[in-house]
């Protein structure tokens, strides 16, 4: 079986050296970059299946790396290293697309596990494309491509984005409470999680007002319901 490549990016080689040692022993291919820049020049070089990032780096930080990486991969899995706890850091790790944030220190196993996690709901084999596609009003949102288009617009959604309104599409017209979607999308209903929650819903918001018709209504104590 091929092994995932994963990208790791942070500019502490002591700490960096132990994760690729880690990850290497857990069959994992783990290319080490020391700065932002470094870890650009080697992602748009090679083909990777999975980032993790520090957010602290010199020349360029996470999250301005992420937002490049972003525009040539909107799909790939990234994870967030970081020494803030800041509210603020943690949302806007979310706003750039990150699918988990890891505040330091961390245990490397609790960094595999969040991996395995991931990449398990990002897994796209064993799925019938039909049963991916949905259609709400004029969009046509393709879950397996992490695709919502328009007849004159199309948007790439992230892992995040795309796994939320597939689970709204599921449930067009139905209550989703909150807590169910983030304990089966984030793995579990913590604050931040509920936080960023709230991010990737504005954004996807924002794609659907193509078609005025297609809401996503904030149900007060409830949940959210798509209104199709």
């Amino acid at each position: 079986m091929e092994k995932i490549r994963i990208l790791l990016a942070e500019d502490d080689q002591n700490l960096g050296s132990l994760l690729q040692e880690y990850l290497e022993a857990k069959n994992y291919d783990v290319t080490l970059a020391k700065d932002g820049n470094q870890a650009l020049d080697i992602f748009l070089s090679a083909e990777f299946d999975f980032c993790v990032l520090d957010v602290m780096m010199p020349k360029k930080d996470g999250f301005a790396l992420a937002k490049e990486i972003r525009t040539k991969n909107a799909d790939i899995p990234l994870i967030f290293l970081t020494a803030k706890s800041m509210t603020e850091d943690t949302i806007k790790g979310f706003e750039v697309g990150a699918d988990d944030y890891i505040t330091k220190p961390f245990s490397m196993e609790e960094l595999l596990v969040r991996i395995k996690a991931i990449l398990k709901r990002s897994k796209k084999g064993d799925i019938d494309p039909e049963s991916e596609i949905f259609q709400l009003g004029k969009l046509e949102f393709n879950a397996l491509q992490h695709e919502l288009k328009s007849t004159s617009e199309k948007f790439k959604l992230t892992t995040k984005e795309s796994d939320l309104l597939k689970l709204f599409c599921q449930h067009q017209n139905k209550t989703v409470s909150r807590s169910y979607a983030l304990k089966l999308i984030w793995g579990d209903d913590s604050y931040f999680n509920a936080r960023s929650m709230d991010v990737y819903i504005t954004k996807l918001r924002k794609y659907l007002k193509a078609d005025p018709s297609i809401q996503i209504m904030n149900l007060h104590g409830e949940g959210f319901k798509l209104v199709c």
